[in-house]
């Protein structure tokens, strides 16, 4: 009998997974291609912070948003967080799914996931291509973030809030994501349970395709988490290989992490070797669409205990 119930368990939980495995197989590579396209396309005119370009990125992020079911904000009227920096115009784009757990407690707690969408603009005097599309740096970032809004709204079970978020003026300091950091109460800060920032996931990392890295792995156990809901996609969350860069304090997840939160930025760049880095060539054509949507799909499944409610990521502990 106990042998039988044993394998009882063993066959729900296996039959879960696949469940689970089957529903991100609607994040579709056709899809995430077409939004990367739109976000690195010369129109957007680089999405430097503070110009047109940025305003037009931040209005197709906000388009995508409305179509993913992604709400504004309580308080606000649309999905953009504005403020000035240095004289210039700024928005973050934001929006949440309410959480649909009975359980007040569990609904209002929230799980972020962000990436900038801000980029470097346009090469003054350039004679041939003038602009920086920023495909991975960071299109791909927010192409997960707005797929991942798409498939949890499909899914239509997340127990928990779930907020996403686009951050401008990253690649001047952090600005849009420490503005945004700086606007929340203590009680608000509190509620938040974890942070999945998403940076230049475009490409297949240096441990090869499927896989990624988290930035401040032991900090907390989110990793830990991503990689055993994950498990059988044939994907891996390692550890940060590039420690001597300080990534951790250099992303947007920072903004959260400073208060505690276990916020940790995922990505797959190989930042000591990548030739297209904040060049003119950091193009759509390099990218491996494919492996990005993997990415995506493992994300979705590796936070699935955490967006249920079940799993609640330990808070940091900076080492």
């Amino acid at each position: 009998m106990k042998n039988l119930l044993q394998s009882k368990i063993a066959y729900l939980l296996v039959f879960c997974g696949l469940c689970s495995c089957a529903q991100a197989q609607k994040i579709k590579q056709k899809q995430v291609k077409i939004i990367i396209s739109n976000l690195a396309a010369d129109d957007m005119m680089g999405r430097k912070a503070g110009t047109k370009g940025e305003k037009k990125a931040a209005a197709f992020i906000a388009q995508e948003f409305t179509k993913a079911g992604v709400k504004p904000l309580p308080g606000f009227k649309n999905y953009y967080q504005k403020f000035t920096h240095q004289g210039l115009n700024m928005l973050n784009v934001l929006g949440v799914i309410p959480g649909k757990s009975k359980n007040k407690k569990t609904r209002e707690e929230i799980v972020v996931f962000s990436a900038h969408y801000d980029h470097l603009g346009v090469r003054k005097g350039a004679k041939e291509d003038s602009i920086y599309n920023g495909a991975d740096d960071d299109a791909s970032g927010v192409t997960a973030v707005i797929s991942l809004a798409h498939y949890f709204n499909k899914q239509g079970n997340n127990q928990r809030t779930l907020m996403f978020v686009a951050f401008t003026a990253e690649e001047i300091g952090l600005v849009g994501s420490t503005y945004f950091g700086k606007q929340l109460k203590k009680s608000q800060l509190a509620k938040i349970v974890a942070g999945i920032n998403i940076e230049m996931v475009g490409k297949a990392s240096k441990f090869g395709r499927k896989g990624a890295f988290i930035t401040g792995y032991s900090y907390s156990n989110l990793g830990k988490i991503l990689q055993e809901n994950a498990q059988g996609t044939g994907f891996t969350f390692h550890p940060d290989p590039y420690k001597k860069y300080n990534l951790f304090q250099r992303s947007d997840n920072y903004a959260l992490a400073r208060h505690g939160i276990p916020a940790h930025t995922i990505s797959s760049v190989d930042i000591a070797n990548d030739k297209h880095y904040h060049q003119v060539s950091d193009e759509v054509d390099t990218l491996d669409i494919e492996n990005l949507t993997d990415m995506i799909k493992a994300v979705a499944l590796g936070v699935r205990s955490i967006v249920a409610g079940k799993d609640t990521p330990t808070r940091l502990k900076m080492k």
